[in-house]
């Protein structure tokens, strides 16, 4: 029996269709303790249904918001749809977060119930309502109050001797739920036949890059009408396979996990911890992957140390196999196959490509998108060239994540595609991306005024994005409205334009820039791992990663990459000037957001001592910066961090150019 595809439904009557139609097949399975561990349709239905029986028991009612708080679980879907099985929404959070942002998503959506994974997790709620009622003087005074009354777990360990009343075993809310069902029959198949697609069935938070995060309400036709044009565009069936590893508070896990698997009957895997994700997904081989930019940056580094560790015959041999695979990849962007050099690739394939794909999990991968902030040329291309069929999509929370994506014969590096079905797209007068479809969402969470900002009365969600559509009808994402810049000459630029191919570096993890009157300048971050291992390999030692990004040959080796990226820039655009940042960005600290987007305002805020002195040409810059150790004690210091002048620099006599796939020179 076919799932029925269509978009009048809602996420539990579908899960209802699954456990009715494939009872016995796998909907989920979890690793654990080395072992995959299945999860049928027809249990998950079960479980939710335990579930949702359980949060009723305790208060939960129709048009409330259950909050979730953990790394992905099954947990974490069956307390989704338990709680839009009885009306409820769910505001997702990511586990990362802490203090006045938790307290804020919790204090808005008027939350009395969290599902939290860990002790961890648990810790910090407890801590938010001990400060709540004792009206610390560090809590949020312009918050409304915490409502919070329940915490469900779902990992013990570590929870055995807490006697706090308000905690709650996910086990022991299922039983409740069983009992109570038993003493309700047909209660729960009343609530899930009373919800309609236009009910909220998800809250997402915004990337807050320049405040505290609104809260998208997106309801099931919202979430269900995209993933219908985006698999029209992509088919996608049961028998393909998804890791889920992204946090499900992220619109972009919420689009192909839960809209796309209950849709579609996606078979979801989740790894059994971090230090696995990667070997685990590797086993499953996943058929369809969506993931931000910063995790394909992280795969490409993974291979050019990979590759700077091999041998000269395998470095030989994959140079080789990667320039075919770069000539085929320019050639099927436009729909124009390999040609003749098909019995070439297939023997590069083997020997070069398809082992860098399998290392990668990506061996079996049909369907594969990035999104959620711009992925530079360079690393789109890189990945077409091994094999792999990346598309950029362009959207954002408040219109699920997708409204533009490229097709399969018709992808430029330097664009995100064409719109998918059902949405409509426009540029203003003043170059402001607008997006219209049946996927834009409801509105914020209690924030009427914003909402009408972002959605007019014609339905058009303005989007802050500027852009344009080029000749052959894709769209070009230039920046944000407020961050595209005017040099002295006229030349208008993307400040993410330039950090992107600055972050092409595989030694730079983080990059900002700012234009000054004196010419570009830039704050780097360094990516540890790869810049470690290139340390080892020039047998530089090092303690910490304030100890390596103080290294004159790391300063060096930085300055030679951006050097290089200079090349590709217009002259007006150039960086001069760049400072290695002591320290990595840090979402604790809300330099970057939880999905890695820089909060600019608080780099500029924060680091403003640094930027005027790269403004003013100085050759040295001090910063002071508190270390807190484990004891709780905290210490100033003083961080001598040295400016490094490119106007001078000049590249090594004979030095050429290193090639995309490595590390070295």
């Amino acid at each position: 029996m076919a799932v029925s595809h269509t978009v009048e439904r809602t996420f539990p009557q579908l899960l209802r269709d699954l456990a009715t139609s494939r009872p016995d097949e796998t909907a989920m399975q979890e690793k654990r303790y080395g072992i995959w561990q299945p999860l049928s349709w027809s249990t998950y239905a079960a479980r939710v249904a335990d579930f949702a029986h359980g949060l009723a028991s305790h208060g939960v009612q129709r048009n409330d918001i259950v909050a979730v708080l953990g790394d992905n679980r099954p947990e974490w879907l069956i307390a989704e749809l338990a709680a839009q099985s009885i009306g409820a929404a769910v505001v997702g959070i990511y586990p990362t977060s802490i203090g006045e942002e938790l307290l804020h998503i919790l204090t808005l959506a008027r939350v009395k119930v969290v599902v939290a994974e860990d002790q961890e997790q648990v810790d910090k709620l407890l801590k938010l309502r001990s400060d709540n009622a004792a009206q610390a003087p560090d809590a949020f005074s312009d918050m409304p109050p915490l409502l919070l009354d329940t915490i469900v777990f779902y990992d013990p360990h570590g929870l055995e001797a807490y006697d706090d009343g308000a905690l709650r075993d996910f086990t022991a809310m299922e039983a409740d739920g069983r009992e109570w069902g038993q003493a309700h029959p047909g209660w729960l198949d009343e609530h899930v036949k009373m919800g309609t697609p236009d009910d909220i069935a998800v809250i997402c938070t915004t990337s807050g890059t320049t405040s505290r995060p609104k809260l998208a309400e997106l309801s099931h036709a919202n979430l269900l009408a995209m993933a219908e044009h985006l698999t029209a565009i992509d088919p996608i069936d049961s028998k393909d396979r998804y890791v889920s590893f992204l946090p499900f508070a992220w619109i972009g896990e919420q689009m192909l996990a839960v809209a796309c698997g209950l849709s579609r009957g996606l078979t979801l895997s989740f790894p059994e911890d971090a230090s696995t994700q990667k070997s685990d997904m590797r086993e499953i081989g996943p058929d369809v992957m969506f993931s931000p930019p910063r995790i394909w940056e992280g795969m490409l580094s993974e291979v050019q140390v990979r590759i700077d560790e091999a041998g000269w015959l395998k470095r030989k041999v994959f140079g080789w196999g990667y320039s075919i695979g770069d000539k085929v990849a320019g050639r099927r962007v436009k729909g124009q196959g390999t040609g003749g050099l098909a019995p070439l690739y297939w023997l590069a394939d083997q020997v070069a490509l398809r082992p860098v794909r399998d290392q990668l999990g990506l061996a079996r991968n049909g369907h594969a998108y990035t999104g959620g902030a711009p992925l530079g040329p360079d690393v789109f291309r890189f990945f077409h060239a091994i094999g792999v069929n990346l598309k950029q999509i362009y959207g954002q929370t408040e219109i699920c994540g997708i409204a533009v994506v490229h097709r399969d014969d018709d992808i430029a590096f330097n664009t995100v595609g064409t719109p998918i079905a059902g949405t409509e797209i426009a540029i203003d007068d003043n170059g402001e991306i607008l997006l219209r479809s049946a996927s834009v969402f409801k509105g914020y969470h209690r924030n009427t005024e914003a909402s009408a900002e972002a959605v007019d009365a014609e339905g058009w969600l303005h989007t802050g994005d500027a852009g344009y559509l080029d000749d052959n009808g894709h769209l070009v994402v230039i920046d944000r409205q407020k961050d595209v810049l005017t040099t002295s000459d006229g030349t208008r630029f993307s400040s993410a334009f330039i950090e992107n191919k600055l972050k092409f570096s595989p030694y730079v993890e983080e990059a900002v820039t700012f234009s000054t009157p004196t010419g570009m300048t830039a704050i780097i971050t360094i990516d540890v791992m790869t810049t470690g291992s290139w340390a080892e390999h020039e047998r530089l030692s090092y303690t910490t990663y304030t100890d390596l990004a103080a290294k004159t040959e790391v300063q060096d080796l930085v300055a030679e990459e951006i050097h290089r990226a200079n090349d590709d820039l217009p002259e007006s655009i150039r960086v001069q000037r760049f400072v290695l940042l002591h320290k990595p960005f840090d979402p604790d600290d809300d330099e970057i957001t939880r999905t890695r987007k820089v909060r600019r305002n608080v780099i500029q805020e924060r680091y403003v001592k640094i930027i005027d002195a790269l403004a003013r040409g100085d050759e040295r810059v001090g910063i002071t910066t508190t270390v807190a150790y484990q004891d709780g004690t905290k210490v100033d210091r003083t961080i001598d961090l040295r400016i490094f002048d490119l106007t001078t620099y000049r590249v090594p006599e004979g030095r050429g150019r290193r090639p995309v796939w490595s590390g070295r020179r």
